[in-house]
């Protein structure tokens, strides 16, 4: 896995300006959640955040895997970065709940960073390709 593999997925994100966050509980039922940022936290780490739903937490809980998706479909162009949460952190709190003024729809409460060890970064897209890490694109 290469740090510079890495940076590209975030320039990437950054550019996108979102990214999928996909989990899986203890007996691994998947859960897809979206962030807007990926930060390149240092060497083979990255930092997202996001107001993530309560799903993803509990997923989280019992299984720190993850699987963090780039992908710019116009391009069909994208990476997927495999690893292990190593750190949540709390950013945000929102103060109440007014449904006068919010959706009706309920609304995540705490906006969170996770941090994550990423092991391993593959090509993602439309196009035949394979899972081998440093395969088309990576």
């Amino acid at each position: 896995m290469k740090p510079k593999t890495i940076r590209s997925a975030v320039q990437l994100a950054d550019k996108l300006a979102h990214i999928f966050v996909a989990t899986a509980d203890a007996v691994g039922s998947p859960h897809v959640a979206a962030a807007g940022e990926l930060s390149h936290d240092s060497g083979n780490h990255v930092t997202v955040a996001a107001w993530f739903c309560p799903g993803t937490l509990a997923n989280l809980k019992n299984n720190k895997q993850i699987s963090l998706v780039v992908w710019d479909a116009s391009e069909d162009h994208g990476f997927q970065l495999l690893g292990e949460v190593e750190q949540i952190e709390e950013l945000a709190m929102l103060n109440g709940f007014v449904p006068e003024i919010e959706a009706p729809a309920p609304l995540p409460q705490v906006e969170r960073r996770l941090r994550v060890r990423v092991d391993k970064v593959i090509h993602f897209s439309h196009a035949p390709h394979n899972d081998i890490e440093g395969e088309p694109g990576v």
